[in-house]
């Protein structure tokens, strides 16, 4: 039995040549290779003791998977507008932290195309090699990136367009279930640019003609290391149930699959002292 013990964070993803994800769990001090786990039965403990993955102190009641409360309340990263980017307020000169913003919400960002089950609209920062870290977290099997655009504010407008046509909420219960079928996202990428083409030529007038760029790009097929989905899932809470065992089946987006159609979103929990038991 090898016991590994830390503070719960989100599982680092990559591709591999295949694009197959791998995933690392970092816990405390280990960066544990999730992927060589699957078939094997573990367990997970948590200590109840939960810590702020801002500022380390204690917190009874973790917030935004992670913080606690006062974090939450002043960190920019935690504002309501990186949920709602179309509502960046940096330019009004009230963000939180605008050194943070300068880094972050006013570099460039990439709207894309998704198949999480159903299909999505999206922003990211990130692409590495056309694969973006959002999509394997967001348990994506197919993504296109289709626009660049200037900053995050003009990410979240544009986005807001498209959501007129196609929505930006993955279903983790569908997402979880199994392999969707392929979408033909360029046919579906062409067909949402012909619908929003004019709100989007307005947009490119007030923002400047070069806040909004085409980007050129093939769809990208993403894999999971999963050996069985569950048929009706059944959500593990580690505040209800701090001690769980089980033959560890795959992994999705930020998931694990158990036996008996249990899964658990590990981001959910970031900051949580737990120890991880391979038996």
């Amino acid at each position: 039995m090898t016991i590994r013990t830390g503070e719960l964070r989100k599982m680092q993803v990559s591709v591999d040549d295949a694009h197959l994800v791998q995933y690392h769990l970092p816990l405390g001090d280990e960066l544990i290779h999730m992927n060589e786990l699957i078939g094997q039965s573990i367990t997970l403990t948590s200590s109840g003791e939960i810590r702020c993955i801002n500022c380390a102190k204690k917190t009874k009641k973790s917030f935004n998977q992670g913080y606690c409360y006062r974090c939450l309340i002043t960190l920019a990263q935690c504002d309501s507008c990186i949920i709602k980017p179309e509502k960046c307020h940096y330019h009004e000169g009230t963000c939180r932290e605008p050194e943070w913003g300068e880094k972050y919400c006013l570099s460039e960002h990439f709207v894309y195309l998704a198949n999480t089950g159903t299909l999505k609209i999206g922003i990211t920062r990130h692409v590495s090699d056309l694969v973006s870290s959002r999509w394997m977290d967001q348990g994506a099997t197919q993504a296109l990136i289709f626009l660049k655009v200037k900053d995050r504010l003009t990410s979240g407008l544009v986005e807001t367009l498209c959501k007129a046509h196609i929505g930006d909420r993955t279903n983790w219960r569908t997402m979880l279930k199994g392999v969707p079928e392929d979408q033909d996202l360029l046919s579906m990428k062409n067909t949402l640019l012909e619908n929003i083409a004019a709100p989007l030529a307005e947009l490119q007038q007030n923002q400047g003609t070069d806040a909004v760029s085409f980007v050129d790009s093939v769809p990208v097929d993403i894999h999971y290391p999963v050996i069985q989905y569950p048929e009706k899932v059944k959500s593990i809470n580690l505040d209800k149930t701090p001690a769980f065992s089980g033959q560890l089946l795959g992994i999705k987006g930020q998931y694990l699959l158990l036996d008996e159609d249990r899964v658990i979103n590990l981001r959910k929990y970031a900051g949580y002292q737990a120890s991880l038991n391979i038996n």
